[in-house]
C-alpha cells in the first residue's frame, strides 16, 4: 500500500540519480511520499497527488531536501544528509572509515596461484584504500528496504554469561563513498533515528549544519575495536557482484575453551538486466586449528532473494565463530535463471582475524 509507494519512489530517485547526476549544473530538489521515499525534480515543483491505484487517497509529496553534487574527490563530513544511491534511504553521516578494498575484478599482473585453503585458486589480490561511512538510517525508510537490505545487521557480543548472545543497533550501517546522493535540508531533525540528536548538533553556521557532539565522539573511541571496517573484498562472476565486509566481535570463553566471533556483511548486486534468483549458499571455512567446514544451505537469512533490474541488489549480515584467533572463508551462491538454468557466483575468499590488542567486547552501548 503506501509502503509500495514509497519503495517504487525511493527506486526511481536512485537510479535516475545515478543516471543524470553528471554535468548537473546546481542544486535539485526532491520530495517523499508521505515522508518515506524520494522522486526526481520533475515531481517537485508544486504538491501534488502521485497517480498510484495502489496508493490510499490523500497521500501528497512533501519536499525532504536539496540534492547537491557528489563528491568526486575528498570525504563527507560528519553530518552529511544523504540518499543511498542503491537502498534509496535516507540517513545520515556519523565519521568516515578508511578501508582496503580488495577487487578481484580488477586485473592484476600477478600469476596465478595453486589452490589454498584461503581461496579457490585465483591471482592474488591488491587492496587499495577506499572511503566508508558509519552512517544513521532514518526511521521511517527502514520498512520500506527490509527486504533488500537488513536494517538491524550491526550487531555486537551480549556478554559474558552468554557466548552466542547477541544485541544490534537498529539503523545503524556503512556506506561505500560512491553510494552517498548528497542533500541539504532546512529541517532541524531531517532524519529520524533514536541516536540522531543524541550524536548531533544543529549549527546553521557550519555545513553541512549538524555537527558532532561530544557523545559521538566517546561512542566511536569506546567502540572503535568493535565497530572498525578494515578490509572490503568484491568479486563478480556473469554479472553478479559480491562485495563482502568481514567484523571481528571479539571473544568469548565456552565450555573451557575460547570462541572467537565474526560478522560478515554481504551485498549481491545484478550488473545485467537479466532476472535471477539466488537460491542455495556453499561456504568453506578454514579455522586456525586445522578444521576445514562445509555449509550448504537453501538461500541466505531464511530468503531467496531476486535480483533484477527495478531491485539488482540485496544485503544482509551473518555470523561465524571459530575455536581459533583467525581463519578464512569461501564459496559460492548458486543462482537460477528464469528458463530454471542455474549457475554459481564466487565468494570472494576474506580472511578472519582477531585483534591482538582485544579488550573486553561491549556488554551494552557504550557512551
Amino acid at each position: 500500500m503506501a509502503g509500495c509507494v514509497a519503495r517504487r519512489a525511493l527506486a526511481v530517485c536512485s537510479r535516475w540519480w545515478s543516471r543524470s547526476l553528471t554535468g548537473a549544473r546546481g542544486p535539485r530538489p526532491f520530495c517523499a511520499a508521505g515522508g518515506a521515499g524520494a522522486f526526481p525534480p520533475a515531481a517537485t515543483t508544486t504538491r501534488r497527488h502521485l497517480s498510484s491505484r495502489n496508493r490510499p487517497e490523500g497521500k501528497v509529496l512533501e519536499t525532504v531536501g536539496v540534492f547537491e553534487v557528489p563528491k568526486q574527490n575528498g570525504k563527507y563530513e560528519t553530518g552529511q544528509l544523504f540518499l543511498h544511491s542503491v537502498f534509496g534511504y535516507r540517513g545520515v553521516v556519523l565519521f568516515p572509515w578508511q578501508a582496503r578494498l580488495y577487487d578481484r575484478d580488477v586485473a592484476s599482473a600477478a600469476p596465478e596461484k595453486a589452490e589454498n585453503p584461503a581461496g579457490h585458486g585465483s591471482k592474488e589480490v591488491k587492496g587499495k584504500t577506499h572511503t566508508y561511512y558509519q552512517v544513521l538510517i532514518d526511521a521511517r525508510d527502514c520498512p520500506h528496504i527490509s527486504q533488500r537490505s537488513q536494517t538491524e545487521a550491526v550487531t555486537f557480543l551480549a556478554n559474558h554469561d552468554d557466548s552466542r548472545a547477541l544485541y544490534a543497533i537498529p539503523g545503524l550501517d556503512y556506506v561505500s563513498h560512491e553510494d552517498i546522493l548528497p542533500y541539504t535540508s532546512t529541517d532541524q531533525v531531517p532524519i529520524q533515528h533514536e541516536l540522531f540528536e543524541r550524536f548531533l548538533l544543529y549549527d546553521q553556521t557550519k555545513a553541512p549544519p549538524f555537527v558532532a557532539r561530544e557523545t559521538l565522539r566517546a561512542w566511536q573511541e569506546k567502540n572503535h575495536p568493535w565497530l572498525e571496517l578494515s578490509d572490503v573484498h568484491r568479486e563478480t562472476t556473469e554479472n553478479i557482484r559480491v562485495t563482502v565486509i568481514p567484523f571481528y566481535m571479539g571473544m568469548r570463553e565456552a565450555q573451557n575453551s575460547h570462541v572467537y566471533w565474526w560478522r560478515y556483511c554481504i551485498r549481491l548486486e545484478n550488473l545485467d538486466s537479466d532476472v535471477v534468483q539466488l537460491r542455495e549458499r556453499h561456504w568453506r571455512i578454514f579455522s586456525l586449528s586445522g578444521t576445514l567446514e562445509t555449509v550448504r544451505g537453501r538461500g541466505v537469512v531464511g530468503r531467496e532473494p531476486v535480483l533484477s533490474k527495478e531491485q539488482p541488489a540485496f544485503q544482509y549480515s551473518s555470523h561465524v565463530s571459530l575455536q581459533a584467533s583467525s581463519g578464512h572463508m569461501w564459496g559460492t551462491f548458486r543462482f537460477e535463471r528464469p528458463d530454471g538454468s542455474h549457475f554459481d557466483v564466487r565468494i570472494p575468499p576474506f580472511s578472519l582475524e582477531s585483534n591482538k590488542d582485544e579488550k573486553t567486547p561491549p556488554s551494552g552501548l557504550h557512551w
